[in-house]
């Protein structure tokens, strides 16, 4: 176990360099298995999951082999079994991809159960549903997925009943394989669906749509492959550093990202009085003065992102006035009581929080109750007098690439030590 030592009240001043998207790379490195060549994989985040995936697609018989830091080599020739089961890849919420990437190889696959941060109830009922529609008998049993297309994937007509990125993904990936024409609506737009499109795209798919609520997919028997592809920036990476620069009342430059995935959080930080610049590839977040208030409502991309909702609220915490942040995507106010341990004064009811602000924080014990929970607290304690430790990181280790060496580097007092059990 470890936790995080910090320091806070010191401004953060200076330029990183933003990471490749956790979210992207959850769906593109199990796409590989769609391969006829091996694919080399650029920007990769050097994180958990990440980790995770390497070591199913190892299992699966494929050669995983590291060029250097965020470069990966995978060569799918060898995989011959449609079983992705362990203990490690349960503990991943983006192992149900290979339910997609299998099925579209071998027309059959058993995967299990996907688990990530508790975040309440997270059905992948419209997955499985999407399966069924393109010719595949699904079941869940034992924790584990098991689908099986005896008679091949048939392209066919999907409408998602709800939005979610997860199934958007999981479909294109069986549908690039499936014979004939596929269609699915009321898909999700977000960044990572696209960049996941591109690099199928990129091997040989076909598929156009990607970024609008309707994706069109022509199946293909052969997927080439053989191919170098750069995954695209972290949004919620970039997100929490803007977040982290407007509550330490700091300057920081982020670069190596794409300013359009930020403007929903762009927009509510100005409206906030957070100063920002922006370029072709870079965002500039600097103190202007005090912080006003407001309202945020997550909803899907191309709205305000739910996974930069915990980080919002903590910076909301210390704005003048009351605000209020309704959740429209999941359950996630686990970690609204760690942040009233360090002063913040939150009402939560149901789905919405209710924020009293002008609140300072201090520095105390803390636990990460999950990934962006625990960026949240992060961001508290970097803005708090005296010192916090933040116990439970393992959470943030799972979608941030060196977390604590980026906020060092901007002139955070952040110190990995182990840790003891959590004093109360």
């Amino acid at each position: 176990m470890e936790k995080f030592i910090i320091y806070g009240g010191k401004p953060l001043y200076g330029d990183i360099t933003v990471s490749g998207s956790k979210n992207a790379t959850l769906g593109i490195l199990p796409a590989v298995l769609l391969a006829e060549n091996p694919c080399i994989i650029e920007n990769v985040p050097d994180i958990l999951d990440v980790k995770i995936i390497v070591d199913m697609l190892t299992a699966l018989g494929a050669k995983c082999a590291w060029m250097s830091k965020n470069v990966i080599k995978i060569d799918p020739r060898n995989v011959k079994s449609h079983k992705a089961i362990s203990e490690s890849i349960s503990t991943l919420r983006g192992s149900y991809y290979f339910i997609g990437a299998l099925l579209g190889r071998f027309g059959k696959a058993e995967v299990s159960l996907p688990g990530g941060c508790n975040l309440g109830p997270r059905p992948i009922d419209l997955h499985l549903k999407g399966f069924n529609a393109l010719g595949a008998d699904t079941v869940e049993e034992y924790g584990m997925v098991k689908t099986n297309a005896k008679k091949g994937l048939k392209g066919t007509s999907i409408y998602l009943d709800g939005v979610t990125v997860g199934a958007t993904i999981n479909l294109m990936l069986a549908a690039s394989r499936a014979e004939g024409n596929t269609i699915i609506e009321n898909c999700a737009r977000e960044p990572h669906v696209v960049d996941v499109a591109n690099f199928l795209n990129a091997m040989g798919a076909n598929i156009k749509g990607a970024g609008t609520d309707t994706i069109r997919i022509k199946g293909c028997k052969e997927i080439k492959g053989g191919i170098t592809y750069s995954i695209i920036p972290d949004q919620i990476e970039a997100g929490t550093f803007m977040v982290a620069a407007a509550a330490t009342k700091g300057d920081v430059t982020l670069r190596n990202i794409i300013p359009r995935h930020q403007e929903s959080l762009t927009a509510k930080l100005q409206e906030m009085n957070v100063g920002i610049e922006e370029g072709d590839d870079y965002i500039r977040v600097f103190h202007k003065g005090r912080m006003n208030g407001a309202n945020v409502k997550t909803l899907p991309y191309p709205g305000f992102p739910t996974d930069m909702q915990p980080q919002i609220t903590a910076l909301l915490s210390l704005a003048d006035g009351d605000s209020v942040v309704s959740e429209g995507i999941w359950d996630r106010f686990q970690y609204v009581d760690e942040l009233k341990r360090m002063g913040a004064m939150i009402k939560v009811e149901g789905r919405t929080a209710y924020i009293t602000g002008n609140r300072k924080y201090k520095g105390t014990f803390v636990k990460c109750t999950d990934l962006r929970a625990g960026a949240a607290l992060v961001i508290a304690a970097l803005a708090s007098e005296g010192r916090s430790d933040v116990y439970n990181i393992k959470y943030i280790d799972r979608g941030y690439d060196g977390f604590e060496k980026k906020l060092a580097q901007l002139g955070a007092d952040i110190h990995r030590v182990k840790a003891e059990e959590f004093p109360i």
